[in-house]
């Protein structure tokens, strides 16, 4: 299993539900519905860099839009990898937590 930080785990799992329309601003969006807070796009793009390199993602160049002034954007995915360690994190979390005496 790679290693993760807590952030990159965020992401990995943020790409995961947003199938193909996986972007920097995109992504960015979906972390402060979910978080409740903001985060740059350039921390958002080192992230998935960091996880691209890992092999946890892939990305493919998108069409080019209107609105993007006819830019294309970089779409990103989760690899098999990454889907593969996102349930080890998983599975190592659900037996620590098991471990744990009832919070309440």
């Amino acid at each position: 299993m790679k290693g993760l930080g807590y952030l990159e785990e965020t992401i990995l799992l943020l790409i995961m539900l947003m199938d193909d329309d996986a972007y920097g601003y995109s992504v960015s969006m979906m972390y402060e519905k979910h978080m409740g807070k903001a985060i740059s796009i350039s921390a958002i793009h080192a992230v998935m860099s960091r996880l691209e390199k890992k092999g946890l993602i892939s990305s493919y160049m998108g069409g080019a839009t209107p609105e993007r002034g006819g830019r294309q954007k970089r779409i990103f995915e989760v690899t098999a990898a990454g889907r593969q360690t996102i349930s080890d994190i998983k599975d190592n979390r659900e037996k620590l937590w098991d471990l744990i005496p009832d919070l309440s």
